[in-house]
């Protein structure tokens, strides 16, 4: 693809909390000194039953199952994709950015994998794509994530602190002129674990954990793991989830509200705990988790005195990632750094995601 200071991308995300596929439709435009981006118009599509029951157990498939299935999740997307071109009339599209859906994060030994083929993608669609952008960095001996801080850095660098409050909780800033960003605890995962238990698909506004108190052992349990993460703060994923989370949300002694409320309780805390004592603090909030408003009501009851939380407009707040997968396509496609050491903990800087159709 020939260089340019615009592009017109389609970012797509697809969230540990599985809430559903974000499609966002992108301008994003290279100035003398920053990029200036345009979100057009963004969708989510809300997985059948079908879809979230393979998504959730992709991990326990044999190796054939799993090659077959991220085939069959690409073409997915695919179809999702010309869906999206059609239904909204989208006249130029240059290439699809897509984050793919996690099925493995282990950096520690080498490897990350992210579901949807990029060819199978591309062949659907009739599109170029760049996708699987983690496993470059975890190559580097980094996390492989989080990788939405550079788009932090370029697109929402007005901000002291940007979170995202999405299935797992993150956070970036600048340090001495260094971007820093880490995962702080999980969020939406444990949240929608809970609410599947009452068969809803998210506690609506908080309203059962309101109901709830807190369980101070379950706060105290919680509070342990979390504190041991706080000295490395390694990138979160399904696998830590299931081994250390879950099975305390599975503690039938405790009613959901009262485990509902207690996580609210923690996620407040360690997002207290993740920026800076100082005041006069602008964090800008975005994901999920900001539609729960009794969550966010428990946030700044911890944080109000020193941080003013801002919640942009409805578009960014929902489809930021989706927005920022589509950037780290674009700086892909220049061949410009998209994941920062300083961020994952690799070797070097680099410029991660596999091109195919360009």
């Amino acid at each position: 693809m020939k260089l340019s200071n615009t592009y017109n991308v389609i970012g797509l995300m697809s969230g540990t909390s599985l809430d559903g596929l974000d499609m966002a439709y992108c301008t994003l435009t290279r100035t003398s000194d920053s990029w200036r981006f345009k979100i057009h118009e963004a969708i989510t599509i809300k997985y059948s039953f079908t879809w979230k029951h393979k998504l959730s157990t992709a991990h326990l498939l044999r190796g054939g199952e799993l090659l077959a299935l991220d085939v069959e999740y690409g073409k997915y997307l695919g179809e999702a994709v010309k869906n999206f071109i059609q239904t909204q009339k989208l006249k130029r599209v240059d290439f699809i950015s897509s984050h793919g859906h996690t099925v493995f994060h282990q950096p520690e030994r080498g490897f990350t994998f992210q579901l949807g083929q990029g060819n199978a993608l591309r062949e659907v669609s009739g599109l170029p794509v760049v996708y699987y952008f983690r496993s470059l960095d975890v190559s580097y001996g980094g996390q492989g994530a989080p990788l939405v801080p550079i788009g932090d850095r370029y697109l929402f660098g007005d901000y002291d602190y940007c979170v995202n409050l999405g299935g797992i909780g993150n956070i970036s800033m600048e340090v001495r002129g260094k971007r820093i960003a880490f995962d702080f605890c999980f969020v939406n995962m444990g949240l929608n674990y809970l609410a599947a238990k009452k068969r809803d698909d998210f506690d609506k506004d908080g309203q059962r954990a309101k109901q709830g108190k807190i369980n101070v052992p379950l706060l105290t349990r919680l509070n342990k793991i979390n504190r041991k993460l706080r000295k490395k703060r390694p990138s979160l994923g399904r696998e830590f989830f299931e081994e250390y989370i879950k099975p305390l949300l599975d503690d039938e002694s405790i009613s959901i509200e009262d485990k509902l409320r207690t996580c609210c309780e923690s996620v407040a805390t360690e997002f207290d705990l993740a920026i800076s004592p100082k005041r006069n603090l602008r964090v800008l909030v975005t994901g999920g988790g900001v539609l729960n408003s009794f969550l966010m009501d428990c946030i700044k009851l911890k944080v109000a005195h020193r941080a003013e939380l801002i919640v942009p407009p409805l578009q960014i707040l929902k489809f930021k990632e989706a927005l920022i997968f589509a950037f780290l396509g674009v700086l892909r496609v220049r061949n410009e750094i998209n994941s920062l050491k300083s961020v994952t903990g690799a070797n070097r800087d680099s410029s991660g995601g596999i091109m195919t159709g360009f």
